[in-house]
């Protein structure tokens, strides 16, 4: 399974599934490869909602998938998706075949992803794996009590974990496999991918995948 999810700019993931091909905030997307099956957001910031990256994925049978305040921002490309599906935090859906939970995804310390805006993170049920993807998000306890094999979280700071408290979330939830995000362009040094890496203690893996630096 870890062979089969790229990680682009910023926090834009492609994976390859059993279940279809799935993106989540797709941005800065390279060529337009309209192959998603789902499309995914995670909440409504620019270079996780960007309306231009989505269409360059998307094809009329994708479902799209938004968090519920989002539902009238997605209705942009309403007539371009299968169609559109809403979420709210804490909540399991199964979506034409795609099993996902919805964890809150927001910044205790800080104001730029409030609690109440009902933003969210991912665990997908991919074959027989719990990935997840934390979207921006600070240490929560709901994140500290997330049970997953893969675990995709940021990493840059500012508006997000950084590199340590990230890491000290890794070590706390302990998946097979960490990803680090959200780094190397809006936010975040190149570097922090090896800072993160550095600070996550075994057995825990971290991979680096991220493809793309861009200032």
């Amino acid at each position: 399974m870890l062979d089969k999810i790229e990680v682009f700019t910023q926090s834009s993931i492609r994976i390859d599934s059993d279940s279809g091909i799935i993106y989540v905030d797709p941005f800065k997307i390279k060529g337009e490869p309209h192959d998603a099956d789902f499309c995914l957001i995670t909440h409504q910031h620019y270079d996780h909602f960007s309306v231009d990256d989505i269409r360059k994925v998307i094809k009329p049978d994708t479902i799209l998938v938004v968090p519920e305040r989002m539902e009238d921002d997605a209705r942009e490309v309403e007539r371009e998706v299968k169609e559109i599906d809403t979420v709210k935090p804490g909540v399991y859906r199964e979506i034409s075949g795609l099993e996902l939970e919805t964890i809150p995804a927001y910044n205790t310390v800080k104001p730029f992803h409030p609690r109440r805006a009902e933003w969210v993170g991912y665990i997908l049920r991919l074959e027989g794996k719990r990935i997840y993807i934390a979207g921006d998000t600070g240490v929560t306890k709901e994140a500290k009590k997330v049970k997953c094999d893969i675990a995709l979280v940021p990493i840059g700071g500012t508006y997000t974990m950084d590199a340590k408290r990230a890491a000290d979330l890794i070590n706390t939830i302990r998946p097979e496999f960490a990803i680090p995000t959200h780094y190397g362009s809006i936010v975040g040094r190149q570097s922090d991918g090896k800072t993160f890496s550095n600070l996550v203690k075994s057995p825990v893996k971290v991979v680096e995948k991220i493809q793309y630096f861009e200032k």
